[in-house]
């Protein structure tokens, strides 16, 4: 007779003993950070967050028999649904495809296959968008605010969670994109209530023409990937939908003119416009926005600091107002 394969009890099921093995594994893949990985792997199998992943940890009992699929829809053992999903992000699967969620800012967004996963850097590009808003508030009594290109929802759904008083609105083409945006707002809307919200599936470029001169802020994280600038990490460059990172022409800046353009139509006098861009695009995308006719243009970096976003304010200005860019906190 064959041997018998290795019984489920011959793995040991401690959780120290999982995320070492799931570490390892992960680093030999070339995962960037394998034990945060594992760790928010198994905590998401176990249905917990990563603080009372710890505190198993500590106490290092078998997971084996606690009968929780965090959500995965897998009845298997733990450790066998937690292995299987090691063994796709070691394929370098997106961590967030795994989980179905991304953190950004204060919010946790849902995400899949179809949309941009949201990233840190884009939250600095969010910041702006939010200081930006908070004192028109303070100074108008309210903000209207688009995001154009908006994927998941990230950037407005920011702006709308932190800034009382701001009126959010947020344009997106893909239609799986647009998708999950809906959910995000869906499920962050008070129930009964109004979205807080108002997504449009249209053209950047046209959408929204009901706001044109009144709108406080325009932010956007368009494509803006050049067409032969491949990106090198397998998360993005094999799971990343292309409509979400190539921005057309020679320059990767096609897109964005049209966003640009955009914004010229939407925003108020003096109202403020901020763009993320990748890092070798800063002169470019500095040039395009003074030439689409924006005043007092300059680039701002990331948390890296690294050049990342174009900001300028809409020509012309509204009555009474004196402010520079430096004055709106950006």
């Amino acid at each position: 007779m064959p041997e018998a394969g290795p019984s489920r009890a011959a793995v040991d099921q401690r959780p120290t003993a999982l995320l070492r093995t799931a570490s390892s594994t992960l680093a030999a893949a070339g995962v960037p950070s394998p034990r945060v990985d594992a760790e928010v792997l198994l905590a998401h199998v176990l249905g917990v967050d990563r603080a009372e992943l710890r505190r198993l940890a500590v106490l290092d009992d078998p997971v084996g028999n606690k009968g929780s699929d965090g959500g995965t829809g897998d009845s298997a053992p733990v450790a066998e649904v937690f292995a299987r999903l090691v063994e796709r992000r070691a394929r370098r699967e997106p961590l967030q495809h795994l989980t179905g969620r991304a953190a950004f800012r204060y919010l946790e967004l849902h995400v899949g296959p179809g949309v941009f996963v949201p990233r840190p850097e884009t939250e600095e590009v969010a910041q702006v968008a939010v200081d930006a808003a908070v004192v028109s508030v303070r100074e108008r009594g309210s903000a209207v605010v688009v995001d154009l290109c908006a994927g998941s929802g990230a950037i407005a759904l920011a702006v709308a969670t932190e800034v009382p008083g701001a009126s959010v609105h947020a344009v997106e083409l893909d239609e799986q994109a647009h998708s999950w945006a809906a959910r995000n707002v869906a499920r962050l809307s008070p129930g009964g209530a109004a979205s807080v919200v108002h997504l449009v599936r249209g053209d950047a470029r046209t959408a929204l023409g009901a706001l044109d001169g009144t709108v406080d802020v325009v932010v956007s994280n368009p494509p803006y990937v050049p067409p032969g600038a491949v990106p090198h990490d397998p998360e993005v460059a094999d799971h990343d939908p292309p409509v979400a990172l190539y921005g057309l022409g020679g320059d990767g800046l096609e897109v964005p003119r049209g966003v640009t353009a955009a914004a010229v139509r939407l925003l108020r006098p003096g109202g403020l416009y901020v763009m993320e861009h990748a890092e070798v695009q800063a002169e470019a995308a500095r040039s395009m926005v003074a030439a689409a006719g924006f005043a007092e243009v300059r680039t701002r970096q990331d948390l890296t600091g690294r050049p990342r976003m174009v900001v300028g304010r809409a020509p012309g200005r509204a009555p009474g107002d004196v402010r520079t860019v430096t004055d709106w906190g950006v």
